[in-house]
């Protein structure tokens, strides 16, 4: 589904590409969906496009 919201928005360029999907996961995703992405990242993201990966990695909350 990320990579679907990704090609979406990979007409407006690489840098809206990776602000878009970022804010459109941000806004309309569960936040059980979100964790679960920001999981599938830290294990490797695999299948996820490369802007999708900066995108889902924007959403990863700063370290403490």
């Amino acid at each position: 589904m990320a990579n679907q919201i990704g090609t979406f928005f990979r007409s407006q360029g690489p840098d809206m590409a990776v602000a878009g999907t970022a804010e459109h996961i941000r806004k309309f995703w569960d936040p059980r969906m979100r964790q679960a992405i920001l999981k599938h990242l830290e294990a490797g993201g695999a299948g996820l496009d490369p802007q999708v990966r900066d995108a889902v990695e924007a959403l990863r909350p700063p370290p403490s």
